[in-house]
């Protein structure tokens, strides 16, 4: 239960969701860092689970200068950072004939820009050989109704990974991805009335080849895997964590 022992990580939307379910595995191996998230409620109360060992730092990510200061205070907290995961997005609707001009730049500051600078704002106070992780998600590979500009977005995200490992060769920071499917997070209260949140989720567990949806410790996993020397021969790698939602559902 200890192979992040020693490790500072920093996890921006740590404060609920699939960032939480990352934050906790961390903790469980051993890891210690800071949660990034713009609800100061909900911060708070991740703060109080996760324990000394993690601090909440209230910051918007979309905001350069907010990125800057998240990643100092972390490194005057902990005097180093080895992981960096750019998990802060949101799921955003629309088709191409009704997203305005507002919809498409929020969604892409919030979903492709803040990834791009949540890693270039953290790399002063990173060391070198440590590991970075980006969240990606399966509306990258599959043309799901109404999410056409997130997934392009996201498939950006999965692009970056490759590039920025480029990038960081010679300082040997390996950059990964990790893609989600359909997980069990509170997003689903921002697209379906409270009444109708069960009956999706149980309609989504009967598509999902694995036969259920995922849960953020599904990811969690995942990322104690990429942040830890375990994965130490892997760079550029985007991991699947869909439940075979991409491959092999009809």
């Amino acid at each position: 239960m200890n192979k992040l022992k020693n490790k500072v990580t920093v996890i921006t939307g740590g404060n609920s969701g699939i960032g939480f379910g990352i934050a906790e595995a961390f903790k469980n191996e051993g890891g210690a860092g800071a949660i990034i998230g713009r609800n100061k409620a909900t911060l708070a109360r991740s703060a109080s689970q996760l324990g000394d060992e993690f601090i909440a730092i209230n910051a918007d990510v979309t905001s350069l200068d907010d990125l800057e200061r998240a990643f100092k205070e972390t490194a005057d907290k902990f005097g180093k950072i080895d992981v960096v995961v750019a998990n802060a997005g949101a799921g955003t609707t629309g088709t191409v004939a009704d997203v305005t001009e507002s919809d498409y730049n929020k969604t892409i500051d919030l979903n492709l820009k803040s990834v791009y600078f949540t890693v270039q704002k953290a790399l002063p106070y990173m060391n070198d050989g440590g590991s970075i992780i980006l969240i990606g998600s399966n509306a990258a590979h599959r043309a799901y109704p109404s999410f056409g500009l997130y997934g392009a977005a996201k498939a950006a995200v999965i692009f970056l990974a490759k590039s920025f490992s480029n990038d960081l060769l010679e300082r040997k920071i390996r950059v990964n991805v990790i893609t989600p499917g359909t997980t069990d997070t509170p997003a689903f209260d921002k697209f379906v009335p409270a009444e109708q949140i069960e009956a999706l989720k149980t309609h989504f567990a009967g598509v999902m080849p694995i036969g259920r949806i995922g849960q953020p410790s599904d990811i969690g996993k995942t990322a104690v895997f990429l942040a830890s020397e375990d994965s130490s021969f892997l760079l550029g790698t985007e991991l699947l964590v869909d439940g075979g939602m991409t491959y092999l559902a009809k």
